[in-house]
């Protein structure tokens, strides 16, 4: 059996209302974080400053944001998200992630198939609603406490 669910899955980061950039996009979903789902960008994307790396130093690293998979199924369906993550239906069968940063917001668009097929790989591991049975409350609080 699988212990993780990982696809990658092509996305246009929106610049403006007509220019778009296609990005590759690594989803996860990991079984001992039960609630969460991740996507990691490649690092160009970054909006800081001054992404890349010096030439001897070692390639940067993907940016990744952590966010409830709860979240991300909703926002199949209707607006949802508070806070950094807002997540929404757009037309044409298009989901539309908002991720807000004190660098700026970015806005990326993703095929909806492509995320409802991640999701339920992931709740093949864990199903929806069974996430409790999952956390380990041991290792989360010796993670918090470092």
């Amino acid at each position: 059996m699988h212990t993780s669910v990982e696809e990658t899955v092509q996305a246009r980061l929106i610049l403006s209302a007509h220019r778009s950039v296609r990005l590759r996009v690594l989803l996860s979903y990991l079984p001992e974080d039960p609630l969460a789902v991740r996507m990691a960008f490649p690092a160009e994307f970054s909006l800081e400053e001054d992404p890349e790396p010096a030439e001897s130093a070692e390639p940067a690293e993907d940016i990744v944001w952590v966010f409830a998979r709860h979240l991300l199924a909703a926002g199949l369906h209707l607006p949802a998200g508070v806070g950094d993550v807002h997540i929404r239906p757009t037309a044409g069968r298009r989901t539309t992630v908002e991720l807000r940063a004190p660098e700026g917001t970015a806005l990326i668009r993703f095929d909806t198939a492509d995320l409802r097929r991640f999701l339920w790989r992931s709740r093949l591991l864990v199903p929806e609603g069974e996430e409790h049975l999952h956390l380990d409350a041991d290792r989360a609080l010796a993670e918090l406490l470092g």
